[in-house]
């Protein structure tokens, strides 16, 4: 079905076949409809986007990547600020801030941000320009698809954009302690999550998994017209979004090769597990100490939130609120959310209740899913801080074991998030008939169309 401002808009070339679809949100099987380019098309039921199509779905993107490859460079190997006191001055680079947490011992916080700075922007850079590439040449390199899986799968954990708002917020709090002067990867990075944010939105996953699919190099092979029926026992792959039956292909996506499961499986139980491990983690997170500051031989440890009430003494209220939203409240969220979605999918009793505010609470989901990774600015700066203010009696930075905690409840909430099924919540609403554990439901689990618009 077609909202009605899209449906008067004058039709382009499409550039898309119908395409069955399983809705990631609520499990409802629909047919997204043929595309033309620049349209988005969202879940009949709860609104989940599907997709989205461009009219040059990659050929944007490769030059973007491109270009985020390069700034990568400059941001690594180029000096990151430049700090002085007493006379004193100090260059740090990025590498520092991993550097000297190993030198304190923190070395399992250095490889978190190591590998969410470095390695991981890397990996999800490289991999993209090798497919987009690839998919140009007359004989296709080897393992596309495999090397674009794992590149999709490291979005999440590349957090150059959260890194930004940790070089900020480090840049705002060492004012009053030493004179900075900001180095060329500042600026780097400043463009450069400009540049990743508009090559994720140039490119189209979808047509990429279609062009690997024209060009034959699959898991297993294809049928030569993709169904538009369901058929019982199928599922939705999660990296590529084909409908198919894991049971004929070994439990696997025919396209991609990833596992395919109707649900996520022990999905309440391994999230129920991770929160309640978050929760453990989140009281030592607050109880130590995350930075100890060392002026002139005297200085205290600092909590997380005694790092707040310190940016209100010195009246940087706007500071001080993102701080305590990003450290405190975010993780605190995310916990209260997830708890709250198992409950609601595994206590309600009836269907009835279960189905109070499902559409807001899938919305929910995605809120929670998306939020977690921005508590990591309070490690970014933590690690930024103990790089730079290094100058012996006159002044010094050191992170502490709180930040250790802190940095394993935001990496548990994300892995808790990424365990939760959502359309586990409509499957206890009875809003998926071919769901053969639940009662039959009025709504349809196939044959529906996909809300379409311009965007």
């Amino acid at each position: 079905m077609l909202r009605a401002f899209a449906a008067r808009r004058e039709a382009g070339p499409l550039v898309t076949q119908p395409q069955l679809r399983e809705c990631p949100g609520c499990g409802l099987f629909q047919i997204v409809p043929a595309m033309t380019a620049n349209m988005r098309s969202e879940c009949e039921r709860c609104g989940t986007p599907l997709r989205a199509t461009r009219a040059d779905p990659t050929g944007h993107c490769l030059a973007l990547t491109f270009a985020s490859l390069v700034l990568f460079a400059v941001l690594w190997l180029s000096m990151l600020m430049k700090v002085s006191t007493a006379g004193i001055v100090h260059e740090t680079t990025l590498l520092s801030g991993p550097a000297e947490l190993v030198r304190h011992g923190l070395w399992p916080l250095a490889i978190a941000v190591a590998f969410t700075t470095a390695l991981a922007p890397l990996i999800k850079f490289a991999g993209t320009i090798y497919v987009l590439i690839g998919l140009r040449m007359r004989t296709l390199p080897p393992n596309l698809r495999g090397i674009f899986l794992i590149s999709r799968r490291m979005g999440t954990w590349a957090m150059l954009e959260v890194l930004l708002l940790g070089v900020f917020v480090a840049y705002t709090k060492l004012g009053d302690l030493v004179t900075i002067q900001l180095g060329p990867a500042v600026y780097a990075l400043g463009i450069l999550t400009i540049v990743i944010v508009w090559a994720e939105l140039a490119l189209d996953p979808q047509a990429v998994w279609d062009e690997i699919e024209r060009r034959g190099q699959t898991h297993a092979p294809m049928p030569a017209v993709a169904p538009l029926e369901y058929r019982a026992g199928a599922a939705g792959c999660e990296d590529c979004k084909l409908v198919c039956v894991p049971a004929e292909h070994d439990g696997r996506c025919p396209r991609c090769g990833a596992r395919v499961h109707e649900r996520k499986p022990d999905s309440l139980n391994r999230t129920l597990a991770l929160v309640l491990a978050g929760v453990i983690l989140y009281i030592p997170a607050n109880i130590y100490p995350v930075l100890t500051v060392i002026q002139l031989g005297s200085g205290a440890p600092s909590t997380i939130m005694g790092g707040v009430e310190e940016l209100v003494s010195s009246k940087m209220y706007p500071l001080a609120l993102l701080v305590f939203f990003a450290s405190v409240l975010v993780p605190l969220f995310k916990l209260i959310g997830l708890v709250s979605m198992i409950g609601a999918t595994s206590l309600t009793g009836t269907a009835e209740n279960a189905g109070v505010l499902l559409r807001q609470r899938t919305r929910l989901y995605f809120i929670v899913a998306w939020i977690g990774r921005w508590s990591m600015v309070d490690i970014f700066m933590e690690s930024l801080l103990g790089a730079l203010v290094q100058f012996g009696r006159a002044v010094t930075i050191e992170p502490g074991m709180g930040a250790l905690a802190f940095c394993a409840v935001v990496i548990v909430t994300i892995f808790a998030a990424e365990a939760f099924d959502p359309r586990l919540m409509w499957d206890a609403a009875a809003r998926n008939p071919h769901r053969t554990a639940l009662p039959s439901a009025a709504s349809r689990s196939d044959g529906q169309a996909a809300t379409v618009s311009s965007g």
